[in-house]
Order: C-alpha cells, then structure tokens, then sequence
C-alpha cells in the first residue's frame, strides 16, 4: 500500500520548464492516469516518479518519506514500459524471476512469487516457453508479471498497450483491468494518449497540458464537467463542438445567440450582467439531435460514416474554419448531401468564457 504526494514538482532542462506547479495526492489503491497531448510531458511525470528523471523542483513523496534523492532501486516501484524488453533466451518463469534471484531471495519464495503471479495474469501454461513462442499481449502480461513478483508499493505504466494490434489492446486493456480487481489495494500510475484505456481504467485521470495539469477528475467528472475549453476538446471522441455567440437571456437557463444564426439554451445558470458577454457554447457530437424546430446548427453534411450503432455527419467547414460534427444514432447515410439542423437538451449544452467553464466561475 502507498500514498504519493507530489507538491510544487517542478522539471527544467537548463533554463526550459517542461512541467511547473504538479500538485498531485494519489491515493492508496488508486489507478490514476496521465493524459494529455504529445509532448505535454506525462512520461516525464512517470519518469520522476520513478527516480529515471531528477526532480529540480518541489516535492516528491510516498507514505510520507520524501523521495526526491532516493535511488530508483529503493522506491518500492516497477515499471512497465511501452516495449516488453524480454530476456530472450530465458523462458517466461526466468524472466518473472530475474529480478528476485538478483535480490538473493530464496528458490522457495521465488517460486511462490512466480506462480502466483502466473496465477492472476494466467501465464501459468506458458512458464517454460520462451518469449518468441508468446503473442504481444502474453508476452505484455510477462512484463507485467515481472513486476508484480516484486510485490512493490507502486507500478507503473508507461503506454504498456502501444505496440498491440487494435484486438490485442482491447483484450490486454481488460486484463489489467481484472488485475487492479485482484489487487484492490495496490496504487497505479498509467501513461497513455489512448482516451479509451483511460475513460475504462482510471479511478481519476490528470489531464496535462502547457507543462502543468489542467484539471483532475473521475473520467465521467471529465467527460460531464469540463473546467475549461481544452479538456473539453480533448476527452471525448469526436472532440466537442465549440461555436461562439452571445448571450442575449440570463438566469437558470441562459440564451445564447450564436453567431451561426442558432440559437443554444443552456443549464448552465448565469447573472444579469453576463447579458452581451461573447462566449462559447460546447455541445458533443453524441449530445446533438436531429430537429425541425428551434436549432443550435444548421449546415450541409458533407461526408456520413455509418459505422453500425451511431452515424457521424460531418458538415461543411464554417467561415473560421471549424467543422461541426455530429453522432446521431443508427444508420442515416441517407443525409449525406443534405440540409440538417440540430439541438440539444440544455443540460448537454457547456458554457465557455476566456476558456474557462462557467461553471466554474
């Protein structure tokens, strides 16, 4: 069990700051996830966490003990990296076991290690075959395995699903789920760019972004709340659609007039003197729906992917180069080429001012 505690964490190369202000408590027993877009620097995060990266400000702790100076090997963590790194010459029970013959530990407590580790990852068949004899997800799972034989306080992951196959990920995403059941109390930290594997994984995922966290929360916290514009477009596929306007109405349901000629309402309760603000309304693609009446968007589709149980409809770019998507349900190719207008139910509807949600004012 273990308790992290980052505050004021800072990370500089030279006169650069790649991460600033990382305030983070994690929980015993908690599977949190890092998200964000290339280059916002949750490896890095991961990294420092790990002790492969030195922490140049701020404060890093587990349980309380403060980690900043402590050599990687005496954390108490493994790590899962994105490639499996295998011995592959040894088979699957020498390469669980490597670490822990390494640490003298005796061939009776390796033993029990190993197999009760191939126990919850069901490796237990494959113990004498060599690596080149497993699949990529087996061959994951023994990655995995070699870390829990360990019995650390933390794991982490660091995009431990990039080299599958779209099935394989699935398949492998589910076991790890099944594993963080099997070991309710043991705390996780995952890095991923795959907005599935965190909306299904995580107890709470920290968004980063411009070097620093952008807002933490539960997936559906994230998904229903977003604090500002870029969460809001970044969880959630199609990202959301954003169209500016002005609010024309106040009170617990508020008018905005949009520039676009719609016309949105929104639960989102406003003041008398936001009468006139310019804002923006976010509605997702899954919230729209089809209308004869009062619309928010009007437009011409363009392209339809019918992809089964939903529809998505793309509509011809706007002046500002913005492109409206919308997800309504079931097969409608036949409105590719025609002439759509669409609304939503004022709870679905966000308000956005200087790209902070109104909500959060």
């Amino acid at each position: 069990m273990a308790e992290l505690l980052l505050k004021d964490v800072e990370k500089a190369y030279g006169e650069v700051k790649v991460l600033k202000d990382i305030n983070l408590d994690i929980k015993t027993g908690e599977l949190i996830v890092f998200v964000g877009p290339s280059g916002c620097g949750k490896s890095t995060l991961l990294r420092m966490i790990a002790g492969l990266e030195k922490i140049t400000g701020g404060d890093f702790s587990i349980d309380g003990v403060r980690m900043n100076d402590v050599p990687p090997a005496q954390r108490g963590i493994a790590m899962v990296f994105q490639s499996y790194a295998l011995y592959p010459h040894m088979t699957v029970r020498d390469n669980m076991s490597f670490a822990l013959k390494i640490a003298k530990k005796s061939p009776e407590e390796i033993r029990a290690a190993v197999d009760k580790a191939a126990r919850i990852l069901q490796l237990t068949p494959y113990l004498d075959r060599l690596p080149k004899a497993l699949s990529g997800g087996q061959r994951q799972r023994v990655a995995i395995g070699r870390s829990i034989v360990r019995d650390p306080k933390v794991y982490l992951f660091d995009e431990p699903l990039s080299n599958l196959d779209a099935a394989l990920r699935v398949a492998t995403r589910i076991e790890i789920a099944q594993l963080k059941e099997a070991m309710p109390n043991s705390t996780m930290v995952y890095v991923t760019h795959d907005q599935v594997e965190a909306m299904t994984l995580a107890s709470r995922i920290v968004v980063l972004a411009g070097g620093g966290i952008s807002q933490v929360g539960s997936p559906l916290e994230l998904y229903e709340r977003p604090e500002n514009e870029f969460v809001a477009q970044f969880i959630g596929s199609p990202s959301m659609n954003l169209m500016t306007g002005e609010v024309v109405e106040t009170g617990e349901i508020t008018t905005v007039r949009l520039d676009n000629g719609g016309l949105a309402r929104s639960a989102v309760p406003t003041i008398a003197s936001d009468t006139g603000q310019k804002v923006k309304i976010g509605v997702r693609p899954e919230d729209f729906i089809e209308t004869t009446g009062e619309a928010i968007f009007t437009g011409d589709v363009e392209i339809t992917e019918a992809l089964g149980e939903v529809t998505l409809l793309y509509f011809k770019k706007q002046g500002d180069g913005h492109q409206v998507v919308g997800k309504l349900p079931g097969i409608r190719s036949e409105l590719r080429r025609t002439t759509v207008s669409l609304t939503a139910d004022p709870k679905k509807v966000h308000l956005f001012a200087n790209g902070r949600s109104l909500l959060y004012r």
